[in-house]
């Protein structure tokens, strides 16, 4: 049935409350056992938090987004990051509305919630520009190897996750013409393949993963009719990939992403997604 409604939760530790404990309970959530209507559950830490408070193993050239990230014209990515990160995708939004508040509820006393966003997909597989989304991910046969941290290496098994909440000024994006749109985004938008003639500020130039590093895309779009945009979700075996990308979209090494004219972002943070063995082992309810 697919995962057609989603709900991300940034939460905060309390003060002084045990981290230890917080990834107890993270550890000990459950999606519903139903064959309909599951919910699947994706656990992310402040990469801190993970390898110096829980003494656990991750990448360690990992950090936070703890300042924000400026193009040379003040073009500004926010720096928003909290301590922990729930995603919950599911196929109907009454089971991930259901099992979100049991979560904060199993949370309350160690964690405040930070940030709340909804999403859902449109048009099957398009964003809120109209264009189809997520076309240079790798297959879903080479995902792991692009998303997951390799054996042998700290967090094996596990990914570095980017959250960014991006707002539309959807008036000013639709007021362009098709061509205009497209010369912005670097393809087209009725089949999704790319100019020959694209410019160096577009989107696609400007996250080229030929040039950056394949990551692995999981966008929706959030909000409501006056109100929208994109949560972006990207997944790499190392966050140089995902740093690169912001740094060319800011205008950092070149033209800044025209596509940042008529997006802003509003969040920004760096999660450190364990395997789930990792998971497991801090908790104390069984399967």
């Amino acid at each position: 049935m697919g995962t057609s409604s989603h709900a991300y939760l940034e939460f905060d530790l309390r003060p002084g409350a045990d981290p230890h404990a917080l990834a107890t309970a993270l550890a000990n959530l459950r999606e519903p056992r139903t064959t309909i209507g599951g919910v699947n559950l994706v656990v992310g830490f402040r990469p801190e938090l993970w390898r110096e408070r829980l003494g656990m193993p991750g990448p360690t050239s990992l950090l936070g987004f703890e300042k924000p990230l400026i193009g040379p014209d003040g073009f500004e990515m926010p720096a928003t990051q909290h301590d922990a990160l729930l995603w919950l995708a599911g196929s109907a939004y009454d089971v991930v509305f259901d099992e979100a508040r049991g979560a904060i509820a199993a949370l309350a006393g160690l964690a405040s919630v930070a940030t709340e966003t909804s999403s859902w997909p449109y048009r099957h597989d398009r964003d809120l520009t109209g264009f189809q989304d997520g076309t240079e991910n790798p297959s879903l046969a080479r995902a792991p190897e692009v998303a997951l941290i390799p054996s042998g290496e700290p967090g094996a098994g596990g990914s570095v996750l980017l959250l960014q909440r991006w707002s539309h000024d959807a008036q000013a994006w639709e007021a362009l013409s098709v061509d205009d749109q497209e010369h912005a985004m670097g393809r087209r938008r009725s089949d999704s393949i790319e100019l020959e003639d694209r410019p160096e500020s577009s989107h696609v130039a400007r996250t080229d993963q030929d040039d950056f590093g394949e990551i692995f895309r999981r966008n929706m779009p959030y909000g409501t009719v006056t109100d929208h945009g994109t949560m972006f979700v990207g997944f790499a075996r190392d966050q140089a990939p995902l740093h690169r990308m912001l740094e060319s979209m800011a205008g950092l090494n070149g033209p800044r992403d025209e596509l940042t004219r008529y997006t802003t972002p509003l969040t920004g943070a760096y999660y450190f997604v364990p395997a789930i063995a990792a998971i497991r082992s801090h908790a104390t309810v069984e399967d």
